[in-house]
């Protein structure tokens, strides 16, 4: 029996999330494998110009899930809202955040902790919602969805990005074939809940769909050692004591069993536009 989704249990939730720099390995290493596929931030940011009535006159932009805030800062960066208010469950992913915003001039980004499935703020008080790589968190998405369709002011604009359900599975081969975890390939996608074959589906639970955009990202390890400070800290994977959080024993393994040589695979990433029904409201 498949042990349950790490991404929708709450006490997992705590342990992937409670350490800033786990998160920050993780990313770390995948960004730096990029080979192909543009930037998320830009690309949500591309979108709100293309879709907003008034791109250039935004009030609040809530950005849900925010992390450590790289989303939030290109938005005040680059659509320079009267407010960007970042929003996530993780208190030391938003310390971080907040950190970060230091380093912002005359920044005006705000970061709040606070649960999705009841989002902090009033109706109608949001021109824009992001809701990138964090719906799959929850069991019930469409839920997170009414949320942001409750929040959103007329003539607002939400984006929800996602994962394909068969996102990296390469690196599910090279963890079964180095017996790292024999099973890696059967354990249930941790995207089940929201990826990219729902995600338009989710957003019409309570939302008008106006645009759909696929894009292919293509990220090369240059060896065993790189993708060791990708796995170290993924949830996917049962790794044997010690090999969890611990990159060098990890690419140590690695090297035992195989062959040392880079390592490419792929996620397919779905934007998903939406703006509230006419009728204003969950449909």
């Amino acid at each position: 029996m498949n042990e349950p989704n790490p991404f929708l249990g709450p006490a997992r939730q705590r342990e992937l999330y409670g350490h800033a720099s786990r998160l920050a390995g993780r990313t770390s290493a995948l960004m730096r494998a990029k080979t192909a596929g543009r930037p998320v931030p830009e690309t949500i940011v591309s979108l709100v110009q293309t879709h907003h009535g008034q791109p250039n006159r935004l009030g609040v932009v809530l950005d849900i899930g925010c992390g450590r805030g790289t989303s939030s800062l290109v938005i005040a960066e680059q659509l320079r809202p009267q407010r960007v208010v970042g929003l996530d469950a993780a208190s030391p992913l938003l310390a971080q955040a907040r950190k970060r915003a230091e380093e912002l001039p005359d920044s005006k980004v705000d970061f709040v902790e606070g649960d999705f499935h009841d989002l902090p703020l009033p109706d109608g008080s949001s021109d824009v919602v992001v809701a990138a790589f964090c719906l799959y968190h929850s069991p019930h998405p469409e839920d997170v969805v009414a949320q942001i369709a409750r929040v959103l002011a007329p003539g607002g604009l939400a984006v929800l990005v996602t994962k394909g359900l068969d996102s990296y599975q390469e690196m599910d081969q090279l963890v079964a074939s180095a017996g790292l975890d024999p099973r890696a390939a059967q354990h249930e996608s941790l995207y089940t809940a929201a990826h990219s074959g729902n995600l338009a589906e989710l957003a019409a639970s309570s939302l008008d769909v106006i645009a759909v955009l696929d894009e292919e990202h293509v990220f090369t390890f240059d060896g065993h050692d790189h993708t060791a400070q990708y796995l170290a800290t993924n949830p996917k994977y049962d790794l044997a004591p010690g090999l969890y959080g611990n990159p060098g024993a990890l690419a140590a393994t690695l090297h035992e069993f195989l062959p040392d040589q880079p390592l490419t695979t792929r996620s397919r990433i779905t934007f998903v536009v939406a703006q509230p029904n006419e009728g204003g409201g969950p449909a």
